[in-house]
């Protein structure tokens, strides 16, 4: 089971960008097979875009809104607890 995060143009800082990252590992420790989680951002506007490719041709994407705090790194946990299946 491997988890890859990959985050870009979020505007964030490096520190920043890794408690997302550490986040995103946290929260599929426990799914089986391998994840890949992409959040790119937009220098038009405070929302990023986040995409998650798993086993079993899952894929999910999500368009996180900064202004209802949705970029921060607890809440992109919980938004993407929400969005994938726990192992069972």
């Amino acid at each position: 089971m491997a988890v890859s995060a990959e985050i870009h143009h979020t505007g964030s800082d490096p520190g920043e960008r890794a408690e997302i990252a550490a986040q995103i590992e946290h929260t599929l420790a426990d799914r089986s097979g391998d994840w890949n989680v992409s959040i790119l951002g937009s220098q038009a506007s405070d929302r990023w875009e986040m995409r998650i490719l798993g086993p079993n041709e899952f894929q999910r994407t999500y368009m996180l809104e900064g202004a209802a705090g949705e970029c921060e790194p607890q809440m992109i946990a919980r938004i993407l607890a929400k969005m994938v299946p726990k192992r069972g």
